[in-house]
């Protein structure tokens, strides 16, 4: 009879594109293996998955909103509803599925999936990709078989675990950029610097706006700007700046692994994600940390890469006034910039999805082995 992993979780494509590359490599491994993911109803996940050739069912949950408003105030007063519902519904799927393993990637799909398997003596492994975890991973880290690391900085969190540091999954094709493609797909220069500026497939307005008002600055200053500003950014920008010399706009960019390799240095929110792909493809970074998430975690993610040198943290409000000066700044001292990237360099690196598979393998032999001797 084939294994059964159950994957839990989704909300951001810092969860779901993670949990994809672990379930690749879990088949990979084993063809045969069954894989069910469980994502949140109406979640980006429940479309994501399927294009990625995975099964998904939903469950009826969703997170609380910090901001005060009457629809949120709402969701709120309806959160433990949702959550009495999706613990019965996780439940059902469990009965159905039957996993011998289930992996927690966070989001809130997570929890109630991972409290049920805990519940019926499943093995569970739970995935926290930033520095500062989440509250569906503190609240599974006491049933969980181990808490798998993307970021070690996480670790002082959950000192009475099972810890594992494992990196967190990045898409292997960022691995194979081409930095002449690159150059060429943006009619770029090949003599004069490029920075990428990424803010997500949405964007990041703040970002955006100091990007745009520092465009002549770094014109006058020889430097080329690839820059993702987002789909419902794009068509309002263009209009400003489409025909400005040495700007590349694009509302996104289909070939991250070309985009990273063609860049010098990199401007980007601080997700777990994108935290991981810096490290494993040694690039230097201005962090401008989301202030609209859960716990203030992307300004903690920053900071475990500027504590070591290998970015600068730039505050989201600051951002317009101060964004120019510091890319020109270490775009032209190669002093700076260098030791940034001989810091980035050294940083360890991790095969994450391979290190969680191997985890994921070790419950399903323990579990054959405990079958066996009963």
């Amino acid at each position: 009879m084939p294994d059964r992993v159950m994957i839990a979780g989704g909300g951001t494509g810092g969860h779901i594109f993670p949990a994809i590359s672990i379930a690749e490599e879990l088949k990979s491994r084993d063809a045969s293996m069954q894989i069910l993911f469980v994502g949140a109803r109406g979640g980006m996940e429940m479309s994501l998955v399927p294009k990625a050739g995975f099964d998904i069912v939903g469950v009826w949950i969703s997170g609380i909103s910090r901001s005060l408003s009457v629809r949120n105030i709402f969701r709120n007063l309806m959160f433990p509803i949702k959550l009495i519902f999706s613990l019965l519904q996780a439940k059902s799927w469990i009965r159905k599925f039957r996993p011998d393993v289930v992996i927690g990637v966070g989001g809130y799909a997570s929890g109630p999936v991972g409290r049920r398997a805990a519940s019926a003596g499943i093995p569970l492994l739970i995935c926290e990709q930033n520095a500062y975890p989440g509250i569906t991973n503190k609240w599974l880290a006491p049933k969980a078989d181990a808490v798998l690391l993307g970021n070690a900085d996480a670790a002082k969190y959950f000192k009475h675990h099972n810890v594992i540091v494992t990196g967190n999954p990045v898409r292997r094709k960022l691995l194979e950029g081409n930095r002449e493609a690159g150059l060429l797909a943006w009619k770029f220069d090949s003599s004069r610097p490029v920075v990428l500026s990424l803010g997500g497939s949405l964007g990041a307005g703040r970002l955006n706006e100091a990007l745009e008002s520092g465009l002549e600055q770094f014109r006058n200053a020889g430097i080329q700007i690839a820059w993702q500003c987002g789909k419902r950014y794009y068509e309002e920008i263009a209009g400003r700046v489409n025909m400005y010399p040495g700007l590349s706009l694009l509302p996104f960019i289909d070939n991250m692994g070309d985009a990273y390799a063609a860049a010098d240095l990199i401007i980007t929110r601080a997700g777990a994600s994108t935290i991981s792909e810096l490290i494993l493809l040694e690039k230097p970074a201005i962090l401008i940390p989301s202030p609209n998430v859960a716990e203030d975690h992307q300004t903690k993610n920053a900071k475990s890469l500027a504590g070591r040198g290998a970015a600068i943290i730039l505050p989201d409000a600051g951002a317009k006034e101060k964004l120019a000066a510091i890319v020109i700044e270490l775009v032209t001292s190669n002093e700076k910039l260098t030791a940034m990237k001989k810091a980035v360099s050294s940083l360890e690196k991790h095969d994450a999805a391979k290190e969680i598979a191997d985890q994921v393998m070790k419950l399903l032999i323990l579990k054959k082995g405990k079958a066996a001797s009963s």
